[in-house]
């Protein structure tokens, strides 16, 4: 747990300032809460001369005598001065005010105990966010494949919302609840030494309970929260795929994951709930025993009994103990659950990323450059996608990768993006290897048309303008010309700054890939990616964005992974994959002559009119 607070702190630490003021708020509210009582026993005592029949108790001999003589000289001269009489009812009521004064104060820095302490956590928090957020962004694509989109999403807002509340509220509790019973306990023993005795006796029988307790909360918290992120998963998924939800009547199927989902969530909430507020009730049965020992031992005592102002103050302090003490039997709870889930979000900040960037990196001009696949071997685990790739490809390029599905075609474009690294061999560009390079270096260099366009819910000029963020209105209106999209946008009511929808689903297929085209048109890259760009579209969407990106092409190195054949006629060299390995190499005409895998292939898509296929998984 030391190891836990000391994490919160760390997260903490840039807003130090405001930290130390809610702590010192809180120490003071805390004092503040013996003190209410205090006054209400000095008011009382004089007003009402009488109360003090039984004798003063003297205050402790920690007390400063400056103090005591002024309190004393104070009480006395009341008294003298016959406060009691009618005729000083505007004394009286000075001296009553005095209690809600007090209580203002108490207030008063509960109020700024809070907000201090708030402030501090929200603001920790959020750094802890962008953090978490920024460590995900900077993993490799294989963590992505490896983890569930639900999963990050609730670490990322869920697990540290529950890290906010430690920090705000529990915080709030651990500090100021102690000392308000401390200086209650303090006042006790000060009034009634034999009775505090009797009643601290009692209370340390709440802590063999709520250990117990914390342990199953424990557990508890952790399987809450995946389940957060179940739902999560379950509600991002339907969202998504809302037409292929509606398509198959997957409604009810749908539904029936999110209502099992949630019975789960309930059942470990419950969990929580009984281990959390087990203490309670048990807490308040302990008191209500410590009470019943004091009155058997005052009744054995007959002297204590002459004096009501102690049992007085002993009951007062009691109740005034009650709330903080029931506070900090939940501290526990909010303190295990908040550990719960922080160790899922430094356990994910502490996940270290396949790709590392170099501590010293080579600078990367890939304008003209050879790219080079260098004996590269790849595995997705103990699968093993490429074995031994050794290809060349000259500067201005055009090169088709053609193959079966899982022959390795989209994994050698994935490392040359270095979303992943090989585990034999290096990818190396104008003799530079990858892994010298920095990322963000490397992928500036090179743009991406993919089957699968990824479109952002803005406006299509913003959409354009993300292949080189701070270009200008005319630099992405020319990029929409080269890419045949500026017609299409321009017959829109509001034109570029129409908002696309999540997905790009307002447009068709074909403008969602000329929008694609131009992004990476604006991104001016000298090597180009073009992965099955037009495989989905059909025949009159297809010329339009295969005219874009003869267009696109142009002085650019550029590797084709194809699944229409007809579409590669005219690549320099098409490289033929077969189970990962290199099958065969050379011209359309020169792979047609050699009758072999191409052979086979071409031979096989046009005997059924190279009729558009559905996309493959690679």
């Amino acid at each position: 747990m030391l190891d836990f607070l000391r994490q919160l702190y760390v997260l903490a630490r840039p807003y130090r300032g405001r930290l130390a003021l809610g702590i010192l708020t809180g120490i003071i509210c805390g004092l503040i809460e013996p003190l209410t009582l205090l006054t209400v026993l000095f008011v009382f005592k004089t007003i009402f001369p009488w109360a003090n029949q039984a004798g003063a108790k003297p205050l402790p001999s920690w007390v400063p005598d400056a103090v005591k003589d002024w309190l004393q000289s104070a009480q006395d001269t009341l008294v003298q001065t016959g406060i009691q009489d009618q005729g000083h009812f505007g004394a009286v009521v000075a001296l009553i005010a005095l209690i809600p004064a007090v209580v203002f104060l108490r207030s008063l820095f509960d109020y700024l105990n809070v907000y201090f302490l708030q402030w501090t956590a929200v603001r920790a928090v959020m750094d802890l966010r962008v953090k978490l957020f920024a460590h995900l962004m900077n993993l490799s694509a294989g963590f992505f494949n490896a983890n569930r989109s639900g999963e990050l999403i609730a670490r990322v807002m869920s697990d540290t919302a529950t890290v906010q509340t430690c920090l705000s509220a529990t915080t709030q509790s651990l500090i100021k609840d102690p000392v308000i019973v401390i200086g209650l306990i303090a006042v006790l023993l000060w009034r009634a030494p034999q009775l505090t005795l009797i009643f601290l006796l009692v209370i340390p029988t709440c802590v063999v309970p709520i250990a117990i307790f914390s342990r199953k909360i424990r557990r508890s918290a952790k399987a809450m929260q995946s389940q957060t992120a179940e739902l999560t998963q379950v509600m991002n998924e339907s969202f998504t795929g809302n037409r292929v939800v509606k398509a198959y009547n997957l409604e009810a199927i749908v539904i029936e994951q999110f209502r099992a989902a949630t019975r789960r969530f309930i059942s470990h909430f419950m969990r929580i709930v009984r281990a959390a507020e087990a203490p309670g009730p048990l807490l308040e049965f302990l008191g209500s025993v410590a009470i019943a020992l004091i009155f058997i031992y005052l009744f054995l005592n007959r002297q204590e009994q002459r004096d009501p102002e102690k049992l007085s103050t002993v009951i007062a302090s009691i109740f005034f103990m009650y709330k903080p003490l029931k506070n900090l039997t939940k501290l526990q709870t909010n303190l295990t659950q908040a550990r719960a889930a922080s160790e899922r979000v430094f356990e994910l900040l502490a996940t270290p990323t396949t790709v590392p960037e170099p501590a010293s990196p080579r600078p990367l001009n890939a304008a003209g450059a050879e790219i080079h696949f260098d004996h590269v071997d790849f595995s997705y685990g103990d699968n093993a996608v490429l074995r031994d790739i050794e290809l060349r490809i000259k500067p201005g390029q055009l090169v088709a990768l053609v193959g079966k599905t899982g022959s390795g075609k989209s994994t050698l474009a994935n490392l040359l993006l270095r979303f992943y690294d090989p585990q034999r061999g290096a990818v190396r560009v104008g003799g530079v290897d990858l892994r010298e390079v920095a990322a963000a270096e490397l992928r500036k260099q090179i743009a991406v048309v993919s089957q699968e366009v990824v479109l952002f819910n803005d406006t299509i000029r913003r959409n354009i303008e993300l292949g080189r963020p701070g270009a200008t209105a005319d630099e992405i209106v020319t990029a929409a010309k080269h890419a045949n999209a500026d017609e299409f946008i321009t017959q829109r009511p509001e034109g570029y700054e129409t908002i696309v929808g999540e997905k790009g689903v307002t447009l068709s297929g074909g403008q969602r890939q000329r929008l694609a085209i131009a992004r990476a048109v604006l991104k001016n890259a000298p090597i180009l990616i073009l992965d099955e760009a037009t495989s989905a579209l059909d025949s009159e969407s297809e010329r339009a964005v295969q005219a874009a990106l003869d267009g696109l092409m142009q002085g650019r190195t550029t590797i084709c992974i194809a699944h229409r054949l007809s579409t590669i006629q005219r690549a320099d060299q098409i490289v033929v994959l077969d189970a990962g390995r290199i099958a065969e190499t050379g011209t359309h005409a020169e792979l047609l002559e050699r009758c072999g895998l191409y052979f086979k292939l071409h031979s096989l898509q046009f005997e059924t009119g190279d009729a558009p296929s559905a996309p493959e998984a690679k």
